[in-house]
């Protein structure tokens, strides 16, 4: 059975082998796949994005286990969600927000049957004390519903575009290795502007108006916008880092508009 980790927990502490350690411990089996533990700390739309861009590029039957979790020790909720292929497991955040939209059909549990968890939980480290040792029983093969009661995942206005006449408003959900800011707005909802007619993207207090197939369809300093990998549209500087250059980050509104054609 897969198990994949995404976390912002980083390289340098134990953290991430900790889970492992807890995981391997009660499924020695298990094989372990880190998506990242570069998530920028505490930025839940980033680890959102990472999760949604990749999950389904997995084996059915994967256990996508995913901890960005600012509220930890709070009054927040550890869920699992299950659909026809794959298993979520994380604090119910907003981190699986894109996840029922993508899915046929989901079922979502509250973990709140303590037996799946370590018998002591740090209030600091549910990643380790619950979240790994409720993938690895599963992992095992226990049944889903065993592991507590229905609800509802969270969804977060971040994950949500608007519409208007001739307009989408989103914003910037992640930063990646380039430069280059990605949005929540997908090639789908740029279908629904008009086909004639420019289109603009206005981002940090710049107006982008070059919308291009690939990088380097225009020449070295230009900002442009594509669709890129993940389907959802990207900001960009040919050569250059976005997110410096324009003063874009995640968190950063982002419209995109339909000009009349000259």
């Amino acid at each position: 059975m897969i198990i994949t980790l995404l976390t912002d927990f980083g390289l340098q502490d134990s953290y991430a082998a900790g889970m492992k350690g807890i995981i391997l411990g009660i499924c020695p089996d298990a094989r372990l796949i880190d998506i990242s533990h570069l998530v920028p700390a505490r930025d839940i739309r980033s680890g959102a994005f990472l999760l949604e861009s990749v999950y389904a590029d997995f084996p059915p039957g994967t256990i996508h286990v995913a901890v960005v979790d600012p509220g930890v020790g709070t009054g927040r909720r550890a869920i699992a969600i299950k659909t026809p292929h794959y298993y979520f497991l994380g604090p119910d955040n907003g981190i699986f927000s894109w996840i029922p939209a993508r899915e046929c059909s989901w079922e979502s549990r509250s973990l709140d049957n303590s037996k799946y968890w370590r018998p002591r939980v740090s209030s600091t480290f549910h990643g380790r004390d619950i979240f790994a040792p409720v993938a690895a029983h599963l992992a095992r093969g226990i049944p889903f519903p065993s592991l507590g009661s229905i609800c509802s995942p969270h969804i977060a206005e971040w994950s949500r575009v608007l519409f208007r006449e001739f307009e989408i408003e989103g914003e910037v959900v992640h930063v990646d290795h380039f430069g280059n800011a990605i949005t929540n707005i997908t090639m789908d909802h740029m279908s629904r502007l008009p086909r004639n007619g420019q289109k603009i993207v206005r981002a940090g207090g710049h107006c982008i108006r070059h919308h291009v197939e690939s990088y380097g369809h225009t020449s070295p300093g230009t900002a442009i916008t594509l669709i890129g990998s993940s389907g959802r549209l990207e900001i960009a500087v040919n050569m250059g880092n976005a997110s410096t250059e324009l003063g874009i980050a995640p968190g950063t509104r982002v419209i995109v508009s339909c000009s009349s054609s000259s």
